[in-house]
């Protein structure tokens, strides 16, 4: 007959299978998984190596955005910034109707822009060798002239909206200006000095134009005789400095070119920014 092993005895045998004997001893006890130090040195060195890994993933991924916002602002803001400053500096509105008047610059206009990218080149403003190079490809350097030529139009420009249109005036300010990129020629300073010393010079101008001579100028009239019995001091000033007769919103157009024109200044950086990042 079969000898037939209880449940009870069974579970004895199980246990008793997994006692381990050392040295002639039994040692009941259950296997736990430990960690050696080494091991935990490892991970702590891996999430280390993670970490930075992560970090530069991250500079990475920023940097290409900041220059693509770089490459925005220099190649496509900067010359629109111009072009416009190149656009509202002719812009008159006419006493009569409010039409509009688009006026060319006179030719000491162009003098004074050369002056003016002249000290940008010499102040430290604008950099030769960081806009032009033979390391650059075709395209940049192309690029590049086209935003300095858009810079020389609106210094035109901005000079055509500040100086008087004729008679004694526009040489009083022709000579003050002349005089005054003529003289930073020979001036060393830095190029925040010089975007502050341009400011002062335009806003002075601006003010002598814009709301001195324009509060001289006499309205336009139906006849002469009718404006010297209404206001004879506007109408004698109008005559002696031969003022010509604009609305009142020229100054408030020329008033947003001058803004833009410093802004411009501002926003251009003294080297040309590296190509768009994909």
């Amino acid at each position: 007959m079969s000898k037939v092993q209880s449940p009870e005895s069974k579970v004895e045998d199980d246990s008793f299978e997994n006692l381990q004997i050392i040295d002639g001893e039994l040692i009941d006890g259950e296997l736990l998984e430990v960690s050696s130090s080494d091991d935990i040195n490892y991970c702590d060195e891996e999430q280390t190596k993670v970490a930075p890994r992560a970090k530069n993933q991250i500079v990475k991924d920023q940097k290409p955005k900041t220059e693509n916002q770089k490459f925005y602002l220099q190649y496509i803001l900067s010359p629109l910034i111009f072009l416009t400053v190149t656009l509202l500096g002719g812009l008159r509105l006419s006493a009569a109707d409010s039409a509009l008047i688009f006026l060319k610059p006179p030719l000491v206009c162009l003098i004074f822009a050369v002056i003016l990218l002249v000290l940008f080149f010499r102040a430290g403003l604008l950099k030769l060798e960081g806009w032009f190079s033979e390391s650059f490809s075709t395209l940049k350097n192309i690029a590049n002239a086209t935003i300095l030529i858009t810079l020389f139009f609106a210094s035109i420009q901005i000079f055509n909206s500040l100086l008087p249109e004729k008679g004694l005036p526009f040489w009083v300010f022709a000579f003050c200006f002349f005089w005054t990129l003529w003289n930073n020629l020979f001036v060393e300073f830095q190029g925040k000095r010089l975007l502050q010393s341009l400011g002062s010079v335009f806003a002075l101008a601006f003010v002598s134009k814009y709301l001195i001579l324009a509060y001289l100028t006499a309205p336009a009239s139906e006849s002469w005789w009718r404006g010297i019995l209404e206001n004879p001091t506007q109408e004698f000033f109008t005559f002696l400095f031969d003022l010509p007769r604009f609305a009142a919103g020229t100054g408030y157009i020329q008033f947003f070119a001058v803004i833009f024109y410093l802004l411009g200044l501002f926003l251009l950086p003294p080297v040309s920014v590296n190509e768009k990042q994909s």
